[in-house]
């Protein structure tokens, strides 16, 4: 299950986040599964990642797993996270890249959804990196109202 919250009012399709998010985690393997998607604005991600990584600017994508052993029961999915994406950050990438805003949430999102699953590019990087550009290939960009 997917929850999304679009509080920067992006217009990006919910579904087709969702999509993304429920086939990666079904490409790594992970069960039934809980995530929330939240799009800010670059204000809100600023406080975020002032906080909990300590760089007083905004980012493009924040994970926060939950970090206590899931619990096995039957028919109950794992709460994995919830993955933050910022608006501005995201249509400035796109527009520097050259590439449709919603390729850039794609991208983004199942980077996050890597990190709620464990990976992590300080450690693995081109192990991660390159999972990330098989699992993007394979996935159709997100509806995106023009920036």
């Amino acid at each position: 299950m997917v929850d999304v919250d679009d509080r920067a009012g992006s217009g990006a399709d919910p579904l087709a986040v969702s999509d993304v998010v429920e086939a990666v985690l079904a490409a790594e393997g992970a069960g039934e599964c809980e995530v929330g998607v939240v799009i800010l604005d670059a204000g809100a991600m600023r406080e975020l990642n002032r906080e909990h990584r300590g760089i007083d600017e905004p980012t493009d994508v924040l994970a926060f797993p939950i970090d206590d052993e899931p619990a096995e029961l039957p028919g109950v999915p794992r709460l994995l996270g919830d993955v933050v994406v910022c608006r501005e950050v995201l249509e400035a990438q796109a527009g520097e890249a050259g590439i449709a805003v919603g390729a850039e949430l794609t991208d983004l999102l199942v980077h996050g959804v890597l990190h709620l699953l464990g990976h992590d590019h300080e450690t693995d990087q081109g192990e991660m990196l390159a999972r990330q550009d098989a699992l993007v290939a394979g996935l159709a960009p997100i509806p995106y109202p023009a920036a």
